[in-house]
């Protein structure tokens, strides 16, 4: 009789809880995908993966935007994937032992490179400092397209992590180098975040930071020229708005610069204060955000267009790989505003229909969605009265809804917090996500979806 290896084990065991879940959820009206659940327990290749990062999106951030949006009974279209698990998110200090809370750098790190690493540091090792492989970089090597889209700074952690190697997530532009001394240019090291993205020749850099590709090259081929005119020289397309991303075309790489900084958020509100805030309703719109600035929604659909058609164009066998981060989750997580954190929420969830909707057309792609950490704000009793910062929405089913903000003193930033995380697929190798996982595990599945050597 043959043996069954442990590999045959761990599938047979995934389509088990995967079929019994999707049972159950079919049986409440969630939704009905037996077919994606069986489909998902396939080993094989992906042709595709798109991975969308939620920065800061932990259970309490997904269950806001859910309860503020599409009602407690309602579901996004995160809740929609076949198969979910859960994923540590720790760090480690520079001797290898566990640092409990992350941040974006080194949780980055963690599935980019799957090695974990020290807080501020992007994709080098935690005691020696030296650069590791990146996906992005494998999957460059193997023949396939490549993109990076994202609402915060294209040099910020999360993007960082993919396209950059240095020893402080700080160092983003030519004159940001102060913690970097041995990655600067004059050093013999690869430059800032900036450069290093350019110089990768990502096929795709969509999202903020203008302001650090505005800054000049201090040293090297492209001294005295800005990174955007280094980017240029490289052959980029460079845009601004929607309606310059509208008119690129397929063939040279993009990047995309939408904002000085950070794109602005979707959605404004009174932020949480100390003894809590009147009922309010979110104001879905920002008279600070340019109306023509284009939605992560829009950047995503217009990343997955451009990277197929340059794989079409060479008549590749390999397909494409996108990170996408609605990174201000975790930003207004920060500054204690529930509008602007449940609009981002949102904003990103349209982004994952987006990534969904190709995959229901191209079945041989991974998608994947999860967070980097959690994050501070909580669902509590209307009547509670908790010493730091709440505040009282009105939620579209017409409730009151109550959020706390109490990681920090009031009036300092609010800070993440060191819990396990949702992670959710459908696809080819989507299996490898149940159960309870280490954040670096996601790095093996992409790896072994892509066939990354």
């Amino acid at each position: 009789m043959h043996r069954p290896t442990r590999r045959h084990l761990t599938v047979a065991t995934a389509l088990v809880a995967a079929t019994t879940a999707v049972a159950v959820a079919t049986s409440a009206g969630a939704f009905d995908s037996e077919k994606q659940a069986k489909d998902a327990i396939k080993g094989g290749k992906a042709k595709n993966v798109i991975l969308l990062i939620g920065d800061g999106m932990g259970d309490s951030e997904i269950t806001l935007a859910r309860d503020y949006t599409v009602g407690a009974n309602g579901r996004l279209n995160m809740d929609k994937f076949p198969l979910t698990g859960a994923y540590t998110t720790y760090a480690v200090h520079a001797d290898g032992t566990p640092d409990y809370v992350t941040d974006s750098a080194a949780s980055g790190t963690g599935w980019a490179t799957g090695v974990k690493t020290v807080n501020g540091r992007i994709s080098k090792t935690p005691g020696t400092d030296k650069a590791v492989p990146t996906l992005l970089e494998l999957a460059k090597k193997t023949g396939y397209a490549t993109g990076n889209v994202t609402t915060a700074e294209l040099t910020d952690a999360t993007p960082a992590v993919l396209d950059s190697h240095v020893t402080d997530r700080s160092c983003q532009g030519p004159a940001d180098m102060a913690k970097c001394p041995t990655d600067t240019l004059a050093a013999g090291g690869p430059g800032s975040i900036a450069e290093q993205s350019v110089n990768h020749k990502v096929d795709v850099l969509l999202g903020g930071g203008k302001q650090r590709f505005d800054q000049k090259v201090t040293d090297g081929r492209y001294k005295g020229l800005t990174v955007t005119e280094q980017a240029q020289k490289l052959g980029y397309q460079v845009v601004t708005d929607k309606a310059g991303l509208k008119t690129v075309k397929p063939g040279k790489p993009v990047l995309g610069l939408f904002a000085t900084g950070n794109v602005p958020v979707e959605w404004t509100g009174k932020a949480a204060a100390v003894g809590g805030t009147d009922p309010q309703r979110c104001v879905t719109s920002n008279a600070n955000r340019p109306a023509t600035t284009p939605s992560l929604a829009d950047s995503a659909t217009k990343a997955i267009q451009l990277l197929e058609a340059k794989q079409k164009a060479k008549h590749s066998n390999q397909g494409f790989f996108l990170q996408i981060e609605g990174a201000s989750i975790d930003k207004q997580d920060h500054a204690a505003d529930p509008c602007g954190q449940i609009g981002e929420t949102a904003a990103f969830d349209r982004a994952v229909k987006v990534a969904r909707a190709y995959a229901a057309k191209h079945p041989d792609t991974l998608v994947v969605t999860t967070a980097d950490h959690g994050h501070t704000s909580q669902i509590v009793p209307l009547e509670a009265t908790p010493p730091g910062l709440s505040s009282t929405l009105v939620t579209n089913e017409g409730q009151q809804l109550k959020v706390n903000y109490s990681t920090n003193t009031p009036g300092q930033s609010q800070e993440h917090t060191g819990t396990q995380v949702r992670i959710a697929a459908q696809g080819p190798q989507a299996y490898r996500v149940l159960g309870v996982t280490n954040q670096t595990d996601l790095f093996t599945t992409i790896r072994e979806a892509l066939r990354l050597r």
